[in-house]
Protein backbone atom coordinates (compact mmCIF):
# COMPACT_ATOMS: atom_id res chain seq x y z
CA UNK A 1 0.00 0.00 0.00
CA UNK A 2 1.13 3.57 -0.68
CA UNK A 3 1.48 6.08 2.15
CA UNK A 4 -1.75 7.75 0.99
CA UNK A 5 -3.63 4.43 1.03
CA UNK A 6 -2.29 3.47 4.47
CA UNK A 7 -3.21 6.83 5.96
CA UNK A 8 -6.63 6.74 4.30
CA UNK A 9 -7.32 3.43 6.02
CA UNK A 10 -6.56 5.09 9.37
CA UNK A 11 -8.94 7.93 8.49
CA UNK A 12 -11.73 5.51 7.62
CA UNK A 13 -11.17 3.59 10.88
CA UNK A 14 -11.21 6.74 13.04
CA UNK A 15 -13.96 6.74 15.70
CA UNK A 16 -15.06 10.34 16.10
CA UNK A 17 -17.27 9.37 19.04
CA UNK A 18 -14.13 8.61 21.04
CA UNK A 19 -11.31 10.99 22.06
CA UNK A 20 -8.49 11.54 19.58
CA UNK A 21 -5.70 8.93 19.92
CA UNK A 22 -2.39 10.03 21.42
CA UNK A 23 -0.16 8.01 19.06
CA UNK A 24 0.91 9.20 15.61
CA UNK A 25 -0.09 9.05 12.84
CA UNK A 26 -3.45 7.71 14.13
CA UNK A 27 -4.03 11.01 15.94
CA UNK A 28 -3.70 13.05 12.75
CA UNK A 29 -5.91 10.58 10.88
CA UNK A 30 -8.61 11.15 13.51
CA UNK A 31 -8.43 14.93 13.07
CA UNK A 32 -8.45 14.58 9.29
CA UNK A 33 -11.63 12.52 9.54
CA UNK A 34 -13.11 15.29 11.64
CA UNK A 35 -12.02 17.96 9.15
CA UNK A 36 -13.48 15.88 6.34
CA UNK A 37 -16.93 15.94 7.97
CA UNK A 38 -16.79 19.71 8.38
CA UNK A 39 -15.70 20.29 4.76
CA UNK A 40 -18.42 17.95 3.51
CA UNK A 41 -21.13 19.83 5.43
CA UNK A 42 -19.92 23.21 4.20
CA UNK A 43 -19.63 21.99 0.62
CA UNK A 44 -23.23 20.76 0.73
CA UNK A 45 -24.39 24.08 2.16
CA UNK A 46 -22.50 26.01 -0.52
CA UNK A 47 -23.68 23.73 -3.33
CA UNK A 48 -20.11 23.25 -4.56
CA UNK A 49 -16.80 21.77 -3.48
CA UNK A 50 -14.69 23.98 -1.25
CA UNK A 51 -11.41 25.06 -2.82
CA UNK A 52 -7.85 25.38 -1.56
CA UNK A 53 -4.63 27.01 -2.72
CA UNK A 54 -1.07 26.58 -1.44
CA UNK A 55 1.50 29.22 -2.39
CA UNK A 56 5.09 28.05 -1.88
CA UNK A 57 8.14 30.22 -1.33
CA UNK A 58 11.74 29.00 -1.07
CA UNK A 59 13.65 25.77 -1.39
CA UNK A 60 12.96 22.20 -2.50
CA UNK A 61 12.24 21.20 1.09
CA UNK A 62 9.46 23.78 1.23
CA UNK A 63 8.13 22.43 -2.06
CA UNK A 64 8.09 18.93 -0.54
CA UNK A 65 6.29 20.26 2.57
CA UNK A 66 3.69 21.90 0.33
CA UNK A 67 3.00 18.57 -1.35
CA UNK A 68 2.06 17.24 2.09
CA UNK A 69 -0.13 20.23 2.86
CA UNK A 70 -1.94 19.89 -0.47
CA UNK A 71 -2.30 16.14 0.07
CA UNK A 72 -3.94 16.73 3.45
CA UNK A 73 -6.29 19.41 2.08
CA UNK A 74 -7.31 17.18 -0.81
CA UNK A 75 -7.92 14.30 1.57
CA UNK A 76 -10.10 16.60 3.68
CA UNK A 77 -12.30 17.21 0.64
CA UNK A 78 -10.95 20.44 -0.88
CA UNK A 79 -10.20 20.76 -4.57
CA UNK A 80 -7.34 22.90 -5.78
CA UNK A 81 -8.08 26.41 -7.05
CA UNK A 82 -6.22 28.16 -9.85
CA UNK A 83 -5.68 31.33 -7.82
CA UNK A 84 -5.47 32.64 -4.25
CA UNK A 85 -9.21 33.38 -4.34
CA UNK A 86 -9.94 30.10 -2.53
CA UNK A 87 -11.81 28.91 0.55
CA UNK A 88 -8.59 27.79 2.27
CA UNK A 89 -5.39 29.66 1.36
CA UNK A 90 -1.96 28.63 2.67
CA UNK A 91 1.30 30.56 2.38
CA UNK A 92 4.25 28.20 2.96
CA UNK A 93 7.00 30.72 3.59
CA UNK A 94 10.76 31.11 3.24
CA UNK A 95 12.87 33.43 5.36
CA UNK A 96 16.36 33.02 3.91
CA UNK A 97 16.31 36.66 2.75
CA UNK A 98 14.43 39.64 4.11
CA UNK A 99 12.77 40.31 0.74
CA UNK A 100 11.18 36.85 1.00
CA UNK A 101 9.38 38.04 4.15
CA UNK A 102 8.29 41.25 2.46
CA UNK A 103 6.87 39.31 -0.50
CA UNK A 104 4.73 37.24 1.86
CA UNK A 105 3.47 40.29 3.74
CA UNK A 106 2.57 41.90 0.41
CA UNK A 107 0.64 38.82 -0.66
CA UNK A 108 -1.07 38.65 2.75
CA UNK A 109 -2.31 42.21 2.27
CA UNK A 110 -3.97 41.25 -1.01
CA UNK A 111 -5.35 38.06 0.56
CA UNK A 112 -7.05 40.19 3.21
CA UNK A 113 -8.99 42.00 0.48
CA UNK A 114 -10.00 38.66 -1.04
CA UNK A 115 -11.26 37.46 2.32
CA UNK A 116 -13.58 40.45 2.69
CA UNK A 117 -15.44 39.30 -0.41
CA UNK A 118 -15.38 35.55 0.29
CA UNK A 119 -17.52 34.36 3.17
CA UNK A 120 -15.91 31.69 5.32
CA UNK A 121 -12.46 32.01 3.73
CA UNK A 122 -9.57 30.78 5.89
CA UNK A 123 -5.94 31.93 5.56
CA UNK A 124 -2.95 30.04 6.98
CA UNK A 125 0.74 31.00 7.17
CA UNK A 126 3.38 28.35 7.83
CA UNK A 127 7.03 27.59 7.13
CA UNK A 128 10.32 29.18 8.09
CA UNK A 129 9.17 32.80 8.29
CA UNK A 130 6.85 32.18 11.22
CA UNK A 131 9.59 30.50 13.27
CA UNK A 132 10.74 34.08 13.93
CA UNK A 133 8.84 35.62 16.84
CA UNK A 134 8.83 39.13 15.36
CA UNK A 135 7.05 37.91 12.22
CA UNK A 136 4.34 36.17 14.25
CA UNK A 137 3.86 39.33 16.31
CA UNK A 138 3.55 41.38 13.10
CA UNK A 139 0.89 39.03 11.72
CA UNK A 140 -1.03 39.14 15.01
CA UNK A 141 -0.96 42.95 15.02
CA UNK A 142 -1.30 43.92 11.36
CA UNK A 143 -2.88 40.88 9.67
CA UNK A 144 -5.49 39.83 12.19
CA UNK A 145 -7.58 38.19 9.47
CA UNK A 146 -5.08 35.29 9.36
CA UNK A 147 -6.69 32.20 10.87
CA UNK A 148 -3.81 29.76 11.33
CA UNK A 149 -0.06 30.05 11.95
CA UNK A 150 2.18 27.00 12.39
CA UNK A 151 5.89 26.35 12.05
CA UNK A 152 8.36 23.96 10.48
CA UNK A 153 8.80 21.59 13.42
CA UNK A 154 5.16 20.57 13.74
CA UNK A 155 4.06 20.36 10.11
CA UNK A 156 2.93 16.77 10.70
CA UNK A 157 0.16 18.14 12.95
CA UNK A 158 -1.47 20.09 10.14
CA UNK A 159 -4.62 17.86 10.14
CA UNK A 160 -5.09 18.77 13.81
CA UNK A 161 -4.62 22.49 13.15
CA UNK A 162 -6.84 22.32 10.08
CA UNK A 163 -9.65 20.85 12.15
CA UNK A 164 -9.22 23.49 14.87
CA UNK A 165 -9.09 26.28 12.28
CA UNK A 166 -12.28 25.14 10.57
CA UNK A 167 -14.10 25.03 13.92
CA UNK A 168 -12.70 28.27 15.37
CA UNK A 169 -13.31 31.95 14.66
CA UNK A 170 -10.09 33.02 16.37
CA UNK A 171 -6.45 32.82 15.29
CA UNK A 172 -4.85 29.40 15.87
CA UNK A 173 -1.10 29.67 16.56
CA UNK A 174 1.18 26.66 17.04
CA UNK A 175 4.91 27.41 16.83
CA UNK A 176 7.42 24.96 18.32
CA UNK A 177 11.04 25.74 19.17
CA UNK A 178 12.17 22.23 18.22
CA UNK A 179 10.83 19.03 16.70
CA UNK A 180 9.75 16.20 18.98
CA UNK A 181 9.72 13.55 16.23
CA UNK A 182 9.84 12.91 12.48
CA UNK A 183 6.46 11.90 11.06
CA UNK A 184 6.37 11.33 7.30
CA UNK A 185 3.35 9.01 7.00
CA UNK A 186 0.96 11.71 5.78
CA UNK A 187 -1.03 12.12 2.54
CA UNK A 188 1.05 13.72 -0.21
CA UNK A 189 -0.03 15.26 -3.52
CA UNK A 190 3.03 15.11 -5.74
CA UNK A 191 3.42 17.82 -8.34
CA UNK A 192 4.88 15.28 -10.79
CA UNK A 193 3.72 11.64 -10.87
CA UNK A 194 7.09 10.50 -12.27
CA UNK A 195 9.51 12.24 -9.88
CA UNK A 196 9.57 13.06 -6.20
CA UNK A 197 11.65 14.58 -3.44
CA UNK A 198 12.34 12.54 -0.31
CA UNK A 199 13.46 14.16 2.92
CA UNK A 200 16.48 12.44 4.48
CA UNK A 201 17.58 15.11 6.98
CA UNK A 202 16.03 18.13 8.63
CA UNK A 203 17.79 21.16 10.07
CA UNK A 204 21.39 22.35 9.91
CA UNK A 205 24.34 22.57 12.30
CA UNK A 206 26.59 24.85 10.27
CA UNK A 207 25.50 28.32 11.42
CA UNK A 208 26.86 30.31 8.48
CA UNK A 209 26.86 33.91 9.65
CA UNK A 210 24.39 35.09 6.95
CA UNK A 211 21.91 32.22 7.28
CA UNK A 212 18.78 31.98 9.41
CA UNK A 213 18.05 28.31 8.56
CA UNK A 214 19.58 26.68 11.69
CA UNK A 215 17.44 28.97 13.83
CA UNK A 216 14.16 28.24 12.03
CA UNK A 217 14.71 24.62 10.92
CA UNK A 218 16.59 23.48 14.03
CA UNK A 219 19.57 21.20 14.45
CA UNK A 220 20.30 18.30 12.11
CA UNK A 221 18.09 15.24 12.40
CA UNK A 222 18.36 12.19 10.14
CA UNK A 223 15.54 9.84 9.22
CA UNK A 224 16.15 6.15 9.69
CA UNK A 225 17.51 4.58 6.48
CA UNK A 226 14.90 1.83 6.49
CA UNK A 227 12.13 4.47 6.48
CA UNK A 228 13.73 6.31 3.58
CA UNK A 229 14.22 3.14 1.54
CA UNK A 230 10.64 1.99 2.16
CA UNK A 231 9.36 5.38 1.03
CA UNK A 232 11.48 5.20 -2.13
CA UNK A 233 10.23 1.67 -2.83
CA UNK A 234 6.62 2.84 -2.51
CA UNK A 235 7.34 5.78 -4.81
CA UNK A 236 8.89 3.47 -7.40
CA UNK A 237 5.86 1.18 -7.21
CA UNK A 238 3.69 4.26 -7.80
CA UNK A 239 5.50 5.12 -11.05
CA UNK A 240 8.27 7.44 -9.84
CA UNK A 241 11.45 7.08 -11.92
CA UNK A 242 13.50 9.95 -10.43
CA UNK A 243 14.06 10.65 -6.74
CA UNK A 244 15.79 13.65 -5.18
CA UNK A 245 17.18 13.11 -1.67
CA UNK A 246 16.65 16.35 0.26
CA UNK A 247 18.36 17.96 3.22
CA UNK A 248 19.95 21.25 4.24
CA UNK A 249 23.27 19.36 4.30
CA UNK A 250 22.84 15.86 2.89
CA UNK A 251 26.49 14.95 3.53
CA UNK A 252 25.82 15.04 7.28
CA UNK A 253 23.23 12.30 6.91
CA UNK A 254 23.53 9.53 9.49
CA UNK A 255 25.91 11.24 11.91
CA UNK A 256 23.19 11.47 14.57
CA UNK A 257 21.90 7.91 14.11
CA UNK A 258 22.65 4.97 16.40
CA UNK A 259 23.41 2.77 13.40
CA UNK A 260 26.21 3.16 10.87
CA UNK A 261 24.89 4.55 7.58
CA UNK A 262 26.65 7.29 5.66
CA UNK A 263 25.18 9.39 2.90
CA UNK A 264 27.20 7.37 0.36
CA UNK A 265 25.71 4.16 1.81
CA UNK A 266 22.21 5.59 1.48
CA UNK A 267 22.80 6.72 -2.11
CA UNK A 268 23.99 3.24 -3.05
CA UNK A 269 20.99 1.54 -1.46
CA UNK A 270 18.46 3.86 -3.12
CA UNK A 271 20.02 3.09 -6.49
CA UNK A 272 19.30 -0.62 -5.96
CA UNK A 273 15.53 -0.04 -5.92
CA UNK A 274 13.88 -1.47 -9.01
CA UNK A 275 12.11 1.13 -11.13
CA UNK A 276 14.23 4.07 -10.00
CA UNK A 277 16.09 5.33 -13.07
CA UNK A 278 17.74 8.47 -11.67
CA UNK A 279 18.77 9.71 -8.20
CA UNK A 280 19.58 13.32 -7.36
CA UNK A 281 20.52 15.03 -4.11
CA UNK A 282 20.39 18.57 -2.75
CA UNK A 283 22.32 20.15 -1.01
CA UNK A 284 25.86 19.13 0.02
CA UNK A 285 28.25 21.37 1.99
CA UNK A 286 31.79 21.59 0.56
CA UNK A 287 33.40 20.91 3.93
CA UNK A 288 31.55 17.58 4.21
CA UNK A 289 31.58 16.24 0.64
CA UNK A 290 33.62 13.07 1.13
CA UNK A 291 35.52 10.80 -1.24
CA UNK A 292 33.02 7.99 -0.74
CA UNK A 293 30.21 10.20 -2.06
CA UNK A 294 32.31 11.15 -5.10
CA UNK A 295 32.99 7.46 -5.74
CA UNK A 296 29.31 6.61 -5.35
CA UNK A 297 28.37 9.15 -8.03
CA UNK A 298 31.24 8.01 -10.28
CA UNK A 299 30.44 4.30 -10.02
CA UNK A 300 26.65 4.35 -10.29
CA UNK A 301 25.11 5.50 -13.55
CA UNK A 302 21.74 6.03 -11.86
CA UNK A 303 23.10 8.96 -9.84
CA UNK A 304 22.69 12.20 -11.76
CA UNK A 305 25.84 13.76 -13.20
CA UNK A 306 25.18 16.94 -11.25
CA UNK A 307 26.65 18.18 -7.99
CA UNK A 308 25.47 21.48 -6.57
CA UNK A 309 28.40 22.74 -4.48
CA UNK A 310 27.70 26.14 -2.86
CA UNK A 311 30.79 28.38 -2.94
CA UNK A 312 29.26 31.62 -1.59
CA UNK A 313 32.61 33.44 -1.91
CA UNK A 314 36.08 32.83 -3.32
CA UNK A 315 37.78 35.07 -0.77
CA UNK A 316 39.35 33.40 2.29
CA UNK A 317 38.70 36.54 4.31
CA UNK A 318 35.00 36.59 3.42
CA UNK A 319 34.64 32.81 3.79
CA UNK A 320 35.96 33.11 7.34
CA UNK A 321 33.50 35.91 8.13
CA UNK A 322 30.75 33.73 6.65
CA UNK A 323 31.82 30.82 8.91
CA UNK A 324 32.00 28.48 5.90
CA UNK A 325 34.96 26.51 7.32
CA UNK A 326 36.90 25.93 4.10
CA UNK A 327 39.33 28.01 2.09
CA UNK A 328 39.38 29.06 -1.53
CA UNK A 329 42.07 26.51 -2.43
CA UNK A 330 40.33 23.71 -0.51
CA UNK A 331 37.16 24.39 -2.49
CA UNK A 332 39.03 24.44 -5.81
CA UNK A 333 40.89 21.23 -4.95
CA UNK A 334 37.57 19.52 -4.15
CA UNK A 335 35.88 20.75 -7.34
CA UNK A 336 38.80 19.68 -9.54
CA UNK A 337 38.89 16.28 -7.81
CA UNK A 338 35.20 15.86 -8.67
CA UNK A 339 35.95 16.76 -12.28
CA UNK A 340 38.83 14.26 -12.44
CA UNK A 341 36.79 11.43 -10.92
CA UNK A 342 33.54 12.19 -12.81
CA UNK A 343 34.57 13.79 -16.15
CA UNK A 344 31.00 14.33 -17.38
CA UNK A 345 29.75 15.92 -14.15
CA UNK A 346 28.01 19.28 -14.02
CA UNK A 347 29.05 21.44 -11.07
CA UNK A 348 26.73 24.29 -10.13
CA UNK A 349 27.03 26.66 -7.22
CA UNK A 350 25.62 29.54 -5.15
CA UNK A 351 27.48 32.85 -4.84
CA UNK A 352 26.66 35.75 -2.52
CA UNK A 353 27.90 39.17 -3.63
CA UNK A 354 28.17 42.23 -1.39
CA UNK A 355 28.70 40.48 1.95
CA UNK A 356 29.70 42.91 4.73
CA UNK A 357 33.25 44.11 4.23
CA UNK A 358 33.56 42.69 0.72
CA UNK A 359 35.64 44.66 -1.79
CA UNK A 360 36.95 44.30 -5.34
CA UNK A 361 39.90 42.17 -4.25
CA UNK A 362 37.44 39.67 -2.76
CA UNK A 363 35.40 39.73 -5.95
CA UNK A 364 38.59 39.06 -7.92
CA UNK A 365 39.07 35.91 -5.82
CA UNK A 366 35.51 34.79 -6.48
CA UNK A 367 35.89 35.32 -10.23
CA UNK A 368 39.17 33.37 -10.09
CA UNK A 369 37.29 30.37 -8.62
CA UNK A 370 34.56 30.70 -11.25
CA UNK A 371 37.13 30.51 -14.04
CA UNK A 372 39.33 27.79 -12.51
CA UNK A 373 36.41 25.48 -11.65
CA UNK A 374 34.35 26.31 -14.73
CA UNK A 375 30.87 26.19 -13.21
CA UNK A 376 28.08 24.89 -15.42
CA UNK A 377 25.78 27.38 -13.75
CA UNK A 378 25.75 29.60 -10.69
CA UNK A 379 22.88 31.09 -8.75
CA UNK A 380 24.28 34.52 -7.89
CA UNK A 381 22.61 36.62 -5.20
CA UNK A 382 23.12 40.11 -3.85
CA UNK A 383 23.57 39.93 -0.08
CA UNK A 384 20.71 41.28 1.98
CA UNK A 385 20.72 41.60 5.75
CA UNK A 386 18.83 38.87 7.55
CA UNK A 387 17.65 39.94 10.99
CA UNK A 388 18.72 37.47 13.64
CA UNK A 389 22.00 36.48 11.95
CA UNK A 390 25.52 37.58 12.98
CA UNK A 391 26.17 39.10 9.53
CA UNK A 392 23.26 41.52 9.94
CA UNK A 393 25.08 43.11 12.89
CA UNK A 394 28.42 43.54 11.11
CA UNK A 395 29.27 47.26 10.87
CA UNK A 396 30.78 47.35 7.37
CA UNK A 397 27.68 46.79 5.24
CA UNK A 398 28.29 47.35 1.52
CA UNK A 399 26.32 50.16 -0.22
CA UNK A 400 23.70 48.98 -2.69
CA UNK A 401 25.40 50.62 -5.67
CA UNK A 402 28.63 48.76 -4.88
CA UNK A 403 26.75 45.48 -4.49
CA UNK A 404 25.16 45.90 -7.91
CA UNK A 405 28.45 46.79 -9.57
CA UNK A 406 30.24 43.77 -8.05
CA UNK A 407 27.28 41.54 -8.87
CA UNK A 408 27.52 42.46 -12.55
CA UNK A 409 31.23 41.56 -12.58
CA UNK A 410 30.57 38.11 -11.11
CA UNK A 411 27.54 37.49 -13.32
CA UNK A 412 29.54 38.23 -16.48
CA UNK A 413 32.22 35.71 -15.46
CA UNK A 414 29.62 33.07 -14.62
CA UNK A 415 27.83 33.49 -17.95
CA UNK A 416 31.07 33.26 -19.89
CA UNK A 417 32.22 30.00 -18.29
CA UNK A 418 28.73 28.44 -18.16
CA UNK A 419 28.03 29.12 -21.83
CA UNK A 420 31.35 27.55 -22.77
CA UNK A 421 30.64 24.46 -20.67
CA UNK A 422 27.19 24.06 -22.24
CA UNK A 423 28.31 24.61 -25.83
CA UNK A 424 30.75 21.68 -25.71
CA UNK A 425 27.75 19.33 -25.42
CA UNK A 426 26.27 20.40 -28.77
CA UNK A 427 25.71 17.40 -31.04
CA UNK A 428 25.84 14.81 -28.27
CA UNK A 429 23.04 12.30 -27.62
CA UNK A 430 22.05 12.21 -23.94
CA UNK A 431 19.24 10.81 -21.81
CA UNK A 432 16.58 13.27 -20.68
CA UNK A 433 13.47 12.94 -18.53
CA UNK A 434 10.47 14.59 -20.22
CA UNK A 435 8.90 16.78 -17.52
CA UNK A 436 6.23 19.05 -18.98
CA UNK A 437 4.77 20.82 -21.97
CA UNK A 438 6.91 23.86 -22.69
CA UNK A 439 5.31 26.88 -21.04
CA UNK A 440 6.05 29.18 -24.02
CA UNK A 441 5.35 26.87 -26.96
CA UNK A 442 3.06 23.86 -26.60
CA UNK A 443 4.66 22.22 -29.65
CA UNK A 444 7.66 21.44 -27.45
CA UNK A 445 8.25 19.22 -24.43
CA UNK A 446 10.75 20.35 -21.79
CA UNK A 447 13.05 17.58 -20.58
CA UNK A 448 15.89 17.50 -18.05
CA UNK A 449 19.29 15.94 -18.64
CA UNK A 450 21.20 14.04 -16.00
CA UNK A 451 23.46 17.10 -15.63
CA UNK A 452 20.34 19.16 -14.75
CA UNK A 453 20.27 21.19 -17.99
CA UNK A 454 16.98 21.62 -19.80
CA UNK A 455 16.39 20.64 -23.42
CA UNK A 456 13.26 21.52 -25.42
CA UNK A 457 12.22 18.96 -28.02
CA UNK A 458 9.28 18.75 -30.44
CA UNK A 459 6.67 16.44 -28.98
CA UNK A 460 3.34 15.96 -27.25
CA UNK A 461 2.08 15.28 -23.69
CA UNK A 462 2.24 11.47 -24.17
CA UNK A 463 6.03 11.77 -23.77
CA UNK A 464 5.86 13.26 -20.27
CA UNK A 465 7.40 11.02 -17.61
CA UNK A 466 9.49 9.04 -20.11
CA UNK A 467 13.25 8.81 -20.39
CA UNK A 468 14.22 9.93 -23.90
CA UNK A 469 17.39 9.77 -25.93
CA UNK A 470 17.87 13.33 -27.17
CA UNK A 471 20.33 14.87 -29.60
CA UNK A 472 21.42 18.34 -28.44
CA UNK A 473 21.13 20.38 -31.62
CA UNK A 474 21.35 24.02 -30.57
CA UNK A 475 22.85 25.56 -27.43
CA UNK A 476 21.05 28.64 -26.10
CA UNK A 477 23.44 29.33 -23.23
CA UNK A 478 21.77 27.67 -20.26
CA UNK A 479 19.47 25.33 -22.21
CA UNK A 480 19.23 23.43 -25.51
CA UNK A 481 16.86 22.74 -28.35
CA UNK A 482 17.10 19.13 -29.41
CA UNK A 483 15.58 16.18 -31.24
CA UNK A 484 14.32 12.89 -29.81
CA UNK A 485 16.17 9.96 -31.39
CA UNK A 486 14.84 7.15 -29.20
CA UNK A 487 13.66 5.99 -25.77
Amino acid sequence: MTVNETFEQLVLEADLNSPAPEVEPARQAWFLARAREIVQRRSQAAGRKLTCRVETFGCQMNARDSEKIIGILRSAGFEEAASEDADFLVYNTCTVRDNADQRVFGRLGRAGHLKKNREGMKIAVCGCMVQEKTNVEKIQKSYRFVDLIFGTHNLYRFPEYLSACLESEGMVIEIWDRADRIVEALPTARKYPFKSGTNITFGCNNFCSYCIVPYVRGRERSRQPVEILRECERLAADGVVEIMLLGQNVNSYGKDLDISCTFADLLTEVCKIEGIRRVRFMTPHPKDLSDDVIRAVRDNEKIARHIHLPLQSGSDRILKRMNRRYTKEQYIDLALKIRREIPDVSITTDIIVGFPGENDDDIDDTIDVVRRVGFDNAFTFIYSKRAGTPAAKMPDQVPEAEKNRMFNRVLAAVQETAHGRADRLTGRIMEALAEEVNVKDSRYITARLSNNMLVHVPGDPSMIGKMLQVRLDECRGFYFFGTVVGE
